[in-house]
């Protein structure tokens, strides 16, 4: 009976080892997701600083790709950030299971 009950605290400790993993890959991908959304405001704003050296409707070839591009990074960016919170609360979660599941480890988890 001992080793058993040994066995389930050794067990729920590895699920809640595992979910700390994801957890942090979660974090992994939301500094991603920041990281991409942080690369069209910089380019932005190297285009309004220089913005004085060119005209606009003459280099308008070159700026409409490069604001599509920079609107498909800011979607790409949120997508990331968004999901990596989503994914976060459900490791959350299933922490908080385990927690009420297993009371003898339950106090060692916050």
């Amino acid at each position: 009976m001992r080793d058993e009950k040994t066995e389930n605290n050794a067990l729920a400790i590895n699920e809640v080892q595992l979910i700390l993993a994801e957890k942090r890959t979660s974090l992994a991908v939301m500094r991603t997701g920041i990281a991409v959304l942080a690369l069209p405001l910089s380019v932005m704003s190297v285009l309004i600083a220089t913005s004085k050296y060119y005209e606009a409707i003459q280099v308008l070839h070159f700026l409409i790709p490069l604001g599509m591009l920079n609107f498909g990074l800011i979607v790409l960016g949120l997508y990331l950030i968004i999901r990596s919170i989503i994914r976060m609360r459900h490791h959350d979660e299933l922490i908080h299971e385990i927690k009420l599941n297993h009371s003898v480890i339950g106090k060692y988890i916050d």
